[in-house]
C-alpha cells in the first residue's frame, strides 16, 4: 500500500515578519526629510489585523504605503496580503487610511484552487477543510508540481503552503 503525501494551502501571513516590516517603516519615517514636521504616522490596527496610516495629504499616505510595501517585499511577504480597496478618510486636517490584512480562504477561493489543481493534476486529490485546502498525492513530485504551478499563477489572494508531509 502506497503512503499518501500531503500539504495544506492557506492564505496567511507571518505576524513576526509584518511586525518587523512595520518597525522598519517606522524607523525610516523618522529619518526621512519629506516627513519632517508632519503628522505622518504608521502603526498596527487592533489585534495586528490591519495597518493604520496617518498623514496630511493623500500623497503622504501613498508614500507611507509604498514605504511599507517595500519593507514587506524585502521581508518576503506577499503584497496581496494588503487589502487596499478602501479609500482614505479625511478627518479634520489629517487623512487616515486603515488597510486590513487578508487572511483565510473563503469557499469561492478554495473552489477556485481545487478546480485549478484538478485541471492540471488529475492524479492529485484536493479537499476543502475550513479556511484551507488539503492536497494529497501518492508521489511527492506531483505535490511539488502543484506548488510550482500555484506560485506561477496570478491569483488575487496570497497562498502559502503548510504541513508538508
Amino acid at each position: 500500500m502506497a503512503k499518501d503525501f500531503s500539504f495544506d494551502i492557506v492564505s496567511d501571513y507571518d505576524v513576526a515578519e509584518m511586525t518587523n516590516a512595520l518597525s522598519q517603516a517606522q524607523r525610516e519615517l523618522g529619518t526621512r526629510y519629506d516627513f519632517k514636521g508632519t503628522s505622518a504616522k504608521i502603526e498596527f490596527g487592533e489585534d495586528k489585523t490591519s495597518v493604520n496610516l496617518e498623514g496630511d495629504t493623500k500623497n503622504q499616505l501613498d508614500a507611507l504605503l509604498d514605504m511599507f510595501q517595500s519593507k514587506l517585499v524585502k521581508r518576503g511577504v506577499s503584497l496581496k496580503v494588503l487589502d487596499t480597496a478602501t479609500e482614505p478618510v479625511q478627518g479634520g486636517k489629517e487623512m487616515r487610511w486603515n488597510i486590513p490584512f487578508i487572511k483565510g480562504l473563503d469557499q469561492d477561493k478554495a473552489k477556485q484552487l481545487t478546480k485549478l489543481i484538478r485541471e492540471e493534476f488529475p492524479k492529485v486529490k484536493t479537499q476543502i477543510q475550513g479556511d484551507s485546502v488539503r492536497v494529497s498525492a501518492t508521489a511527492k513530485d506531483d505535490l511539488q508540481g502543484v506548488m510550482a504551478t500555484l506560485r506561477t499563477k496570478e491569483l488575487d489572494f496570497p497562498v502559502d503552503f503548510q504541513n508538508y508531509r
